[in-house]
């Protein structure tokens, strides 16, 4: 198979293509995508072998149930999707700026930076820029990642979740954050001296992000290098509201983020066990995909969570009830 060239691709690849490739993916069937593009089957065919004559390839296979992309055309079914959706997103942009609108800008945050960082930079923007639409999705680092690979956001508060992913975002770390076990108010834990970790991960059920998250993978790793297993009686949870309510109506032990649950705390639903947690935290930060240009919008949103983080940096100061017992064991873990 020759390589293609990238004068090749701009030259003979067009927007009715990735169109083509895209509504293949999503229909499966040539006669429907015809449709979908209002041209006839025979065109439709046409076009997908002069893509696959640009590629020297097959892209597509064909039988009776349809069509199914090879794994070439798995890399362009990707490449359609994204493209496409950063034309739909820019077409969008530039026709709020002609009507007078503010643009748009979507922000993925872990929940951990979030009520803090994430939240004040989104009042700062929407001060300076009332008209600017930002749309804010707190999810796993994997999660965000996700939706960032897939231009679904300009860019994500998080942390790598895998070790290759270097390679395709751009980071800039921020900052930490602080990993707390708490329980509901009224808990059986509530007020122990001496609590050993190994009872509570033999003896108490757990509420744990999915094992596919940062976290989860950070926290399975500590208890590995402590010798300890697994807890045994598991909830896995990827919603941050649903972890709180439920928590708040079990014995379920939860780690979260201090700054998440911090008015839980305060007004007593919640209590924060002895157990001493992200001594080792990897820094979160601000992911951007590599090579690509952030909007006006994204550098000033970029600059004022950047600003905040070093408002923050200095060191912090234990509340009241926040620092451990000598005795109390310690976890590693990260969000």
């Amino acid at each position: 198979m020759a390589l293609v060239s990238r004068t090749t691709l701009l030259n003979r690849l067009r927007y009715k293509h990735l169109l083509l490739i895209r509504l293949l993916d999503e229909r499966r069937n040539l006669h429907r995508v015809a449709e979908a593009m209002n041209i006839s089957q025979p065109a439709a065919t046409r076009m997908l072998r002069e893509i696959e004559i640009t590629f020297d390839s097959e892209l597509f296979t064909r039988d009776a149930k349809g069509v199914a992309p090879t794994r070439l055309g798995a890399v362009l079914v990707s490449f359609a999707h994204n493209a496409l959706t950063r034309l739909d997103r820019c077409a969008e942009e530039l026709q709020r700026y002609r009507t007078g609108d503010g643009g748009e800008l979507a922000v993925g945050a872990i929940m951990g930076a979030a009520p803090d960082l994430v939240a004040q930079a989104v009042i700062e923007m929407k001060q300076d820029r009332p008209l600017l639409r930002i749309r804010l999705m707190g999810e796993t680092s994997d999660q965000l990642l996700d939706l960032l690979s897939r231009s679904q956001i300009d860019m994500a508060i998080a942390r790598f979740s895998s070790a290759l992913q270097h390679n395709e975002f751009d980071f800039e770390p921020l900052g930490n954050e602080r990993m707390i076990a708490v329980v509901r108010r009224g808990h059986a834990l509530v007020g122990q001296s001496g609590i050993e970790l190994s009872r509570l991960l033999e003896e108490w059920p757990w509420l744990l992000q999915p094992v596919e998250t940062p976290a989860r993978q950070a926290l399975e790793k500590e208890l590995e290098q402590r010798g300890l297993v697994s807890p045994r009686d598991v909830v896995e949870c990827g919603s941050i509201f649903a972890a709180l309510q439920l928590v708040k109506r079990s014995d379920a032990i939860l780690v979260m983020a201090e700054s998440v649950v911090r008015d839980y705390l305060d007004f007593g639903v919640l209590t924060r066990l002895p157990i001493t947690l992200g001594q080792a935290l990897a820094p979160f930060g601000i992911l951007t995909r590599r090579g690509e240009r952030l909007s006006e919008a994204g550098h000033q949103f970029a600059a004022v969570v950047r600003a905040h983080a070093a408002s923050c940096a200095a060191p912090t100061v234990l509340r009241h009830g926040d620092a451990a017992s000598d005795g109390d064991s310690t976890l590693n873990s990260r969000a």
